[in-house]
């Protein structure tokens, strides 16, 4: 069971918090590309509880900036997109994507000491379809060369959905096996379009996951974070193998409709303490996604990224299709299943009258790992997966799987020959 201390280290996200230290620690998406068009208008934008306002200069590079003018504090989310950088609509100050204030228009010779101004700015890149930042002390660590952000675009996906709730909780759902046997659930496989056949077998992936109700779960500690091995009954000589991960400090791997020959990703960054943007990430190594799912991952979503099904509609809850069609009784789409079950925790969840069983043994092994790397912050070092090597910027080790094997396979080992040839294809590659 987890103390009110330590629930509160994990969960506390703002400036100067132990949690929102460790997270500024990473680079982390304040944005899709897509929110911010060549020529578009400024955004304003939360993250770790700080208020603050994205914009493309002229030439198309992103910017974040504090959101108050360093002037007399009006929104620059209203500023002009104009001479290099962003001007405040009050009097004109402009400031560069570096926070640098170029004019002082309404001062003798452009301001004298404008040189001196230095706005909150943070640094910001951008690939696989997102604007990230890094908000830490320092210079900023490489952007880890995951996958799912250096594929072809056309080999990939990504959007975003808005949760009422701590980004811990809907990041713990990630690396829980046991709820796939559950609250993902079809009753019948005939009202899904297109299921997806496990290799090494003739059933689908949601008949093999109902099947076995209690599977062995197992955990590895990694590089990156945690390797999660989960393993489930499949007839009498037979497993069903799933290799997920957590990846420190806020986001997890794990198969979806392009496993075997790539991952989804959840990516959780907070708002605040009770809200966060979960970045939904799909991408194939070796072939472009095709229209139907590109479209999956935007199912029942308005225009600004919110579920259509949600609290205030109680998810669209149908009772009678409980009976014959999905176990929820919320339709076919995941991610309202998952919004369900995290949001009605409460906007932080109070671990302290949770209580843990042995299938949960993956989500506790990540709290440690989030906890020994907030104490890593606090007493001065480098926290896990922080990457400043550019060698070690490669995750051969980061395995997504999913097959039938033999019960006799020495399956770990299966796994080891697979990081071999992510090692091979990724040196060939470069």
């Amino acid at each position: 069971m987890i103390s009110v201390e330590e629930n509160n280290l994990l969960t506390q996200i703002g400036p100067g918090t132990s949690c929102g230290e460790l997270l500024r620690r990473y680079w982390q998406p304040v944005a899709l590309s897509e929110e911010l068009p060549k020529g578009g208008a400024p955004v304003k934008v939360k993250i770790l509880n700080q208020e603050l306002v994205l914009f493309r200069d002229d030439q198309g590079h992103p910017g974040l900036l504090g959101l108050h003018c360093s002037h007399r504090g009006t929104d620059l989310s209203y500023g002009r997109v104009e001479d290099g950088g962003l001007r405040c609509l009050y009097h004109g100050w402009l400031y560069d994507v570096e926070g640098r204030c170029l004019e002082q228009p309404g001062e003798p010779g452009g301001g004298a000491h404008r040189d001196t101004i230095r706005h909150l700015a943070y640094p910001c890149r951008e690939a696989g379809g997102i604007i990230l930042a890094y908000m830490g002390p320092g210079e900023p660590p490489l952007i880890p060369n995951y996958d799912f952000l250096t594929a072809p675009e056309e080999y990939r996906t990504v959007v975003k959905i808005f949760h009422n709730c701590s980004y811990l909780q809907s990041n713990e759902g990630n690396i829980d096996p046991v709820h796939l046997s559950f609250l993902h659930q079809y009753l019948s496989e005939a009202q899904v379009a297109r299921q997806r056949i496990v290799p090494g077998s003739n059933a689908t992936d949601n008949a093999l996951l109902g099947n076995d109700i209690a599977p062995t779960i197992e955990v590895e500690i990694k590089d990156f974070g945690l390797r999660i091995y989960t393993l489930r009954n499949a007839g009498p000589d037979k497993r069903y193998l799933r290799v997920t991960n957590f990846v420190m400090p806020n986001l997890s791997a794990f198969g979806g409709s392009t496993v075997g020959d790539g991952y989804a990703v959840h990516w959780h960054v907070p708002i605040d303490d009770t809200h966060h943007w979960k970045y939904i990430f799909m991408f194939s190594r070796a072939k472009p996604l095709d229209a139907e799912l590109r479209n999956k991952s935007r199912a029942e979503l308005t225009p600004d990224y919110r579920l259509t099904r949600n609290a205030a509609n109680r998810f669209q809850q149908d009772r009678a299709s409980m009976k014959t069609k999905t176990f929820t009784g919320m339709g076919i789409n995941f991610q309202a299943h998952d919004a369900f079950a995290t949001e009605s925790q409460g906007p932080v969840q109070d671990r302290t009258y949770e209580h843990p069983v042995s299938s949960d043994k993956a989500i506790i092994a990540a709290r440690k790992l989030l906890l020994n790397a907030i104490k890593d912050v606090r007493e001065g070092r480098q926290p896990q997966h922080v990457i400043r090597d550019a060698s070690s910027n490669r995750f051969p080790d980061l395995v997504v799987h999913s097959e039938l094997v033999p019960a006799a396979a020495d399956w770990k080992q299966y796994i080891k020959q697979l990081e071999s040839q992510y090692q091979t294809t990724n040196t060939r590659n470069q």
